[in-house]
């Protein structure tokens, strides 16, 4: 068995695809097409799926189990020159399926020639890609976790911190500050069953469908769904039934680019509060200090860079499911050269969201809460208005009219400086009679925190409800 790589057809790109060709790809033309040095990041995959495609082609008669055997060594050396990085990556061979199948080749000859029979490599790729972005996804499953619970753990340490809650950047209501990281829990939770919707349709084989017609060989490709954990819950092989479909959908990398936008939506709202909230103007929070960078310039300024720079990434995740969408609505069936566009974008977009949540569940974790600050700014925009609203309507007074009735209390309070708290019974009373000494707790910030206690309400006592049902949620 020679082991001259140019005894190889597939190492001289001029007949990597048929003598039909009969002058050499140029190089600016082989730069431009290749994929090779962003797509070997598939190689645990393409090598997963290939023993899984050969295994099935021995049992089925197909290639001999002696080919299976060399097959298989052939691929454990592969997989240890990767790993310690010995593997020669060549750029003429395009890409990471013909660089495994070259050296394959060289290392155990013929059998290594057999290994693509009833396969194309527009199903290979089809079936590498989701095998690696399955992994991935469970990653990042596991990482939504982790920051879930770093919030439940600040909820649960400042149930009964009073935070001004806002609408249109307005002082509202108070609200617990448990209960607002809670919101974020509730998002992120969303954010994992996405995940866990959209895996159910990444877990489906193409391979076996070769180029888009399927194949004359007699390939069990249910055997190589279930080699290669393409089940359901049920453990039934999901294949996918249309071979034309099978090499050219890639409706589960737009649907995966889909969910990592939302959940870095959801990852940039909290930044924005986060940066918000550390500003001298609120200093409702203190960020941990290797979370942070200063200034050049200004020897004072601490900087909020890890939000800062998250929600900056939003744009760009935002941005690669806006490319994959573009990159697939002119396309014809079955498969086209710019699906080789789907990676990059993919790639950088699990990386990003693993990163970011990664830093997220740090970060969290060393947030120090400022509880008087934010009580202060509590007081400062009359939040309890609504309370005195709801306190006259218990007396009897209709919701609209008792509306009004406050709006006159709260302008007066404003013209004196004054919370409505501080208003002198006298004084409420005057706007209407009903208005007893019991009104100062349902004016004050923890009357109104106490009084919101229907199920998903800010009282504490469903503050600490809701915590106990997240965690035990995220511990299951």
């Amino acid at each position: 068995m020679s082991t001259n790589p140019l005894d190889n057809p597939l190492d001289r790109k001029s007949q990597a695809w048929s003598a039909l060709f009969s002058e050499p790809m140029s190089e600016l033309v082989q730069r431009y097409t290749a994929s090779v040095f962003f797509d070997k990041r598939l190689w645990q995959a393409d090598i997963q799926g290939s023993l899984a495609h050969a295994r099935m082609l021995s049992a089925q008669n197909i290639i001999s189990v002696q080919d299976l055997a060399s097959i298989e060594r052939g691929m454990a050396q592969i997989t240890q020159e990767i790993e310690s990085g010995a593997f020669d990556w060549k750029l003429a061979l395009e890409d990471v399926h013909l660089n495994i199948e070259a050296r394959l080749t060289q290392l155990v000859g013929d059998a290594g020639k057999r290994l693509h029979t009833g396969r194309s490599r527009n199903d290979q790729v089809a079936t590498d890609v989701r095998l690696w972005l399955r992994g991935e996804m469970d990653l990042i499953a596991g990482l939504l976790v982790e920051l879930q619970k770093a919030l439940v753990q600040i909820a649960d340490k400042n149930v009964e911190v009073i935070l001004p809650g806002f609408t249109h950047l307005q002082v509202a209501q108070p609200v617990s500050f448990g209960h607002h990281m809670l919101a974020y829990v509730e998002m992120f939770a969303r954010d994992g069953q996405r995940l866990a919707d959209v895996r159910k349709r990444v877990n489906c084989l193409p391979l076996g469908a070769a180029a888009l017609a399927g194949t004359s060989y007699p390939l069990d490709r249910d055997m190589v769904a279930r080699a290669l954990g393409m089940v359901d819950e049920s453990g039934q092989p999901q294949v996918c039934q249309n071979s034309l479909d099978a090499v050219s959908d890639r409706d589960f990398a737009i649907e995966f680019a889909a969910a990592a936008a939302v959940c870095m939506v959801h990852i940039s709202r909290l930044s924005e509060e986060l940066i918000i909230w550390m500003s001298q103007s609120f200093g409702f929070i203190h960020i941990a200090d290797r979370f942070t960078t200063g200034s050049s310039i200004m020897p004072q300024k601490k900087n909020p860079d890890v939000p800062e720079l998250a929600r900056g990434k939003t744009g760009r995740v935002v941005g690669h499911l806006m490319g994959l969408i573009t990159l697939m609505k002119a396309q014809p069936l079955a498969y086209n050269k710019d699906n080789q566009e789907d990676k990059e974008p993919l790639f950088d977009t699990v990386d990003t969201l693993k990163d970011t949540l990664r830093i997220f569940a740090e970060m969290v974790g060393g947030i120090t809460v400022k509880p008087e600050a934010m009580e202060r700014a509590a007081l400062k925009g009359y939040a309890t208005a609504t309370d005195l609203a709801d306190y006259l309507v218990k007396k009897g007074l209709p919701f609209r009219d008792a509306h009004e009735v406050v709006a006159h209390a709260v302008k007066s309070a404003s013209a004196t400086g004054v919370d409505l708290s501080e208003l002198p019974l006298a004084v409420l009373q005057s706007f209407n009679p009903t208005i007893e000494a019991d009104v100062f707790e349902a004016l004050s910030l923890r009357g109104s925190l106490n009084a919101r206690s229907t199920l998903g309400g800010t009282a504490p006592v469903q503050v600490r409800a809701q915590i106990a049902r997240h965690r035990a949620r995220l511990a299951a």
